[in-house]
């Protein structure tokens, strides 16, 4: 049968007009007329009408009607399987209809269905490279990754990420070598393989050093870098090497404390959060298909993960208030928990700050400024056992100062946290 055959051919008269006239029609007509026209002439509207529908989806009018929204991305979905497989746009044109399908989906809690989308998104970027359409067997994987890592599967997510890693680059849009690099450091951390993650973590400082005796990058992104590295490092015993990483850091500190920045830098603040989550992913509930959690490693958590984790804010302050009236009367039992659930409010606070505004000083200097105070209190209670406590939450305010661009108090914070993590011998043996 023709497929004209059962076509209005006064709707495709309309269509073609309402295309070609003098005036640009408006979107909804535009997209009225590529779904009459891909029936008659399907290899040149499919596409058109796949990019019409999801840009209906982003439309400003539809956020607050996410059913609107989800119909036209499924719709887009159905259109963007359609097109022929020999046409060389397919696979870039159905991944991006999938990729708006899949977090709409997240954002409604429908995860299963989400994830089967991100399962298709690597499948389809796989056939388009055996066919020549893009430039990388990983196209269409990136999603996959998340998805796995929110559902605790870090393993699965590891071995991508290292492919991604290896291969230089993802070959998609918004992927970068650094971004991939500490995402496969992360999920090999959290996989339990702290050896090859460390090695990762090794090769993402190695980078930054160049990059910063260069001048190619902020010294601030390396103090960042070297101190998650040290910290990684004790946590696997080796203290030499993350004594010898908090004075490099703690050099380049002082010179930041004595010039400033050698050079106006773009917002580097997500270097600066990331790397503090996934300080702090221990204090949090281990993720898991029932529990999902997010992807510390990555900037590009579901929706429903993000929401579900920030909208945890307020309940983890109402419970850091009871804590700190129990940590009155019994401090040696309930100041500890105290400081870790602070720690975990204290992250999440400055997360969602890097997410709205670069200025973060005033916003979330208290919270820092408690973290210390709490720890001050730990140490004076128990003596050397709350040094760690102490040297962490000076460490964690030090970073939020360089971020802040506050060099001198980073220094001088960063200089009393070595003294407590590095003490000379001379007062290791008093």
């Amino acid at each position: 049968m023709n497929p004209t055959e059962n076509v209005d051919q006064d709707a495709v008269l309309r269509a073609r007009t309402v295309l070609l006239g003098s005036g640009r029609p408006d979107a909804r007509q535009e997209l009225e007329a590529y779904r009459v026209l891909a029936e008659v002439s399907p290899r040149a509207y499919l596409p058109k009408l796949c990019r019409a529908l999801i840009s209906a989806g982003h439309a400003r009018e539809l956020r607050d009607h996410p059913d609107a929204q989800l119909a036209l991305y499924a719709e887009a979905v159905a259109v963007a399987r359609r097109i022929g497989a020999d046409d060389p746009n397919r696979t870039e044109t159905l991944v991006r209809a999938l990729s708006a399908h899949q977090r709409q989906l997240y954002e409604a809690g429908r995860r299963a269905e989400g994830f089967a989308l991100c399962e298709e998104m690597a499948r389809v970027g796989r056939q388009g490279f055996e066919a020549g359409q893009v430039q990388s067997p990983l196209y269409g994987h990136g999603r996959l990754t998340v998805a796995l890592a929110e559902e605790g599967r870090h393993r699965e997510a590891a071995e991508i990420c290292g492919r991604f890693t290896r291969a230089g680059g993802a070959k998609e849009p918004d992927r970068g070598s650094f971004w991939d690099a500490i995402e496969w450091a992360a999920e090999l951390d959290a996989a339990g393989d702290h050896g090859a993650a460390l090695n990762a973590f090794a090769g993402i400082v190695a980078t930054a050093r160049e990059e910063c005796a260069a001048g190619n990058g902020p010294p601030a992104i390396l103090v960042w870098e070297l101190v998650r590295h040290s910290q990684m490092l004790d946590a696997a015993g080796r203290r030499d090497e993350a004594t010898a990483a908090r004075q490099e850091a703690l050099g380049l500190l002082a010179e930041l404390d004595e010039t400033g920045e050698r050079r106006s830098w773009s917002n580097v603040l997500s270097w600066w959060t990331m790397l503090l989550a996934l300080s702090g992913r221990e204090l949090e509930p281990p993720a898991s298909p029932d529990s999902p959690a997010p992807s510390f490693g990555s900037t590009s958590w579901s929706g429903d993960t993000a929401r579900a984790y920030f909208d945890a804010l307020p309940a983890l302050e109402e419970r850091a208030a009871r804590l700190a009236g129990e940590a009155d009367t019994d401090p040696r039992t309930h100041l500890p928990e105290l400081i870790a659930v602070h720690r975990r409010a204290t992250i999440r606070a400055a997360l969602l700050r890097e997410r709205r505004s670069h200025i973060v000083l005033e916003p979330l200097r208290p919270f820092f400024d408690r973290g210390v105070a709490l720890a001050r209190r730990l140490t004076e209670l128990v003596g050397a056992e709350g040094r760690a406590a102490l040297a962490g939450a000076l460490t964690d305010r030090s970073m939020f100062l360089l971020a802040a661009e506050r060099y001198g108090e980073a220094h001088e914070d960063f200089l009393a946290a070595t003294a407590l993590l590095d003490p000379a011998p001379e007062s290791r043996e008093k």
